[in-house]
């Protein structure tokens, strides 16, 4: 941790594994806690599920409002990304500990909340300066640099989540774990020695030069609008597999088969893009979309063959999406801006407000429509559910699609 920086004069070409890796573990500090967190405090202290909700929302709109602060943190102190990056892994490494390894010295929730401030603030500037380095780190790629690069880091972020969705059971429970992603830690840290380093471009001088060019701001609008359709599925995906198919105790199998279908497409996607260019296989992979989508409305109690078949093309969707829009984006903020880390702080921005928005909107109208989750249903609330888990999403994407097609992008590396 000596050599905060390495110069970039002497640096050698990006070690795409290592980018693979550090993306591993970012995702594992990601989607999995909102699986695993509710369901072990619940189970080992009792906390109702209503109070974890209350504070993952408010968590994440925390996450909102910060995400733009630390992007312009991540840009000021750019001469020592390095170092604050090492002290960011270390403070999530012993956050997810205190999580999982160690019995609540306080009252169960307020820990709860204690340790996700520290493990999401740490994972949302891990990202953005991961995300920014990116954009300096592809232009020591040969080809289509910015996609190349993505297909190893999407990839890697697609394993860690399968990786971390099975490994309490894996590994003895969540102690394990924590103990687990303890160690991935230090090897992701070490995977990306010497890659931290800094860019030849000015430091950057706030958010402006990303909001006033027109294709980086209708990028943002873009990963806005086509994060909607997964942020909705993902905040009704246990209520639908559960009510609407009849198949409680299937949830972990079928996210399996999800995030897999989108860890073997991830880099098909990137291949295909740097011959036919990464609009064009973003648009077709956004249509594919919505054909699983529409299916998912007609499923019924006992459509288990169905719907796995559908978490294989909605992940293999979702590989695109992954994998190309990041790369799109990182390409223009190379263009426009030296202040990656900020663009990068508006796009986990834009990206998290979705979530939220789904969560606030989406369950008081399922409850609202008569829905109750772990009780019999009439038809009226199931019809409900499969109209917003499957037909919502479809216009959704029909939107960004839209907005994409009229998005001018230069096919290019």
């Amino acid at each position: 941790m000596s050599e905060a920086v390495v110069d970039r004069g002497v640096q050698a070409a990006p070690r795409l594994p290592g980018y693979a890796l550090f993306a591993a573990l970012l995702a594992a500090a990601g989607l999995p806690l909102y699986i695993h967190a509710p369901k072990f405090y619940v189970d080992e202290y009792g906390v109702s599920l209503g109070a974890l909700g209350a504070v993952l929302f408010a968590l994440r709109l925390i996450d909102v409002v910060q995400d733009p602060a630390l992007g312009r943190l991540a840009e000021r102190v750019r001469a020592h990304r390095a170092a604050s990056v090492w002290v960011g892994v270390a403070v999530m490494a012993v956050a997810m500990l205190g999580l999982f390894a160690v019995t609540p010295p306080i009252a169960p929730l307020w820990w709860f909340a204690a340790m996700l401030v520290l493990v999401f603030s740490a994972f949302s500037y891990l990202t953005i300066c991961f995300y920014a380095q990116g954009v300096a780190s592809a232009a020591d790629l040969r080809g289509q640099g910015h996609l190349r690069l993505a297909r190893w880091r999407e990839t890697g972020a697609l394993l860690g989540i399968c990786a971390a969705a099975v490994a309490p059971v894996a590994l003895g429970g969540f102690a394990g774990f924590a103990l687990a992603f303890a160690v991935l830690s230090g090897a992701a840290v070490l995977a990306m020695g010497g890659q931290w380093y800094v860019s030849d471009m000015p430091q950057g001088t706030g958010f402006g030069p990303v909001l006033r060019d027109r294709v980086a701001r209708r990028l943002l609008i873009v990963a806005m609008v086509n994060a909607a359709p997964v942020a909705v599925s993902s905040t009704l995906f246990l209520f639908f597999v559960e009510s609407r198919l009849q198949a409680p105790g299937w949830e972990g199998p079928f996210l399996l088969v999800f995030f897999l279908s989108a860890a073997a497409a991830a880099p098909v996607w990137g291949t295909l893009a740097e011959r036919f260019g990464a609009k064009r296989m973003l648009l077709a992979g956004m249509v594919l979309s919505i054909a699983a989508f529409a299916g998912a409305v007609t499923l019924g109690a006992g459509d288990l063959g169905a719907f796995g078949v559908i978490c294989v093309v909605s992940g293999a969707a979702l590989g695109a999406d992954m994998t190309l829009l990041p790369a799109l984006f990182a390409r223009r903020i190379a263009e426009v801006s030296p202040a990656a880390a900020e663009g990068f702080g508006l796009w986990s921005f834009v990206s998290k407000f979705t979530l939220a928005l789904a969560a606030v909107a989406l369950l008081p109208l399922l409850e609202a429509g008569g829905y109750s989750a772990g009780q019999a249903n009439d038809s009226k609330a199931l019809m409900l559910l499969g109209f917003l888990y499957g037909a919502v999403p479809c216009v959704l994407k029909i939107l960004a699609i839209a907005l994409l097609a009229r998005t001018p992008i230069e096919e290019r590396g």
